[in-house]
């Protein structure tokens, strides 16, 4: 294979793309140049080859950006870019990871429910604990927790539309849109017309919160939370995030595809040539 020529539509059929897909990628730099005929027509190599699966596999695993800077860093030599690059997408991932972590404890507890007190008023005993937790350096919790979760326990009194935003570290607009999708339905006072969250609002917005920082959409988080309340219980959001799970462990998956391609075209550019150089 190391010394055979391919032609642009040797490459296309490979990854079912069509042969100007091929001359895209190589006008846009994330292939390397091809050679040419006397007459002028693309001549491809082994390297070109790994390339476009290094590229593709890349663009699976980390998305077109990550995988275009990558494949441009690599094909001018800059490895510590490349490489880079692919480590923020790594970060990320682990960052996803830890964020569903913290989905699914309070999942868990909203699962079990709150329960009732000595007053007869309902308690917050069966909701996950807020409670501050000590950070490592660099502000992640110390309990495995990414950093943006909930700081305190659900609030006994409601909370106005700011208290909530600083909660969550979200800006008032930002609940007012959730408001509008339908994933708050806070009360209103009568005289001001202000809005008031109760435990259980404050409850959905951490939720939502949450999901958000997943990548669900607004009208999917609106669907799972009237769910939750409604007589489905919690079992949608606990599907939501299997979902979620799925898709995280195919990602990582794929970065695994995306390494070993990557490693084959990086020690194709660096064998040599045939011609010695």
């Amino acid at each position: 294979m190391e010394g055979r020529r391919y032609r642009p539509v040797h490459l296309a059929r490979e990854h079912g793309i069509s042969t100007q897909a091929v001359r895209n990628y190589e006008r846009d730099g994330l292939i390397p140049p091809a050679a040419r005929t006397a007459a002028g027509h693309r001549v491809y190599s082994a390297v070109h080859l790994r390339a476009l699966r290094a590229f593709l596999a890349l663009v699976a695993a980390h998305g077109h950006a990550t995988g275009a800077e990558v494949m441009r860093a690599a094909g001018r030599g800059d490895l510590d870019t490349a490489l880079r690059a692919v480590d923020r997408s790594h970060a990320q991932l682990l960052r996803d990871r830890e964020t569903l972590d913290a989905v699914e404890a309070a999942v868990e507890a909203l699962g079990r429910g709150p329960a009732a007190g000595p007053s007869g008023r309902r308690s917050t005993a069966g909701l996950p604990d807020h409670r501050p937790v000590s950070r490592r350096p660099g502000g992640s919790p110390a309990s495995g927790l990414p950093s943006g979760s909930p700081a305190s326990r659900l609030p006994e009194r409601p909370l106005s539309i700011g208290d909530l935003a600083h909660r969550l570290g979200v800006s008032p607009a930002t609940l007012r849109k959730w408001e509008r999708a339908g994933i708050l339905l806070p009360r209103r006072d009568a005289g001001t017309g202000h809005r008031h969250y109760t435990a259980a609002d404050v409850r959905d917005a951490e939720l939502a919160h949450m999901l958000r920082r997943g990548g669900y959409p607004l009208g999917h988080i609106a669907t799972v939370i009237d769910q939750v309340r409604g007589a489905g219980g919690h079992e949608p959001l606990v599907r939501s995030l299997d979902d979620w799970r799925r898709r995280l462990t195919g990602r990582g998956r794929a970065m695994l595809t995306a390494a070993a391609a990557l490693a084959e075209y990086l020690g194709a550019c660096e064998a040599p040539r045939p011609d010695g150089r």
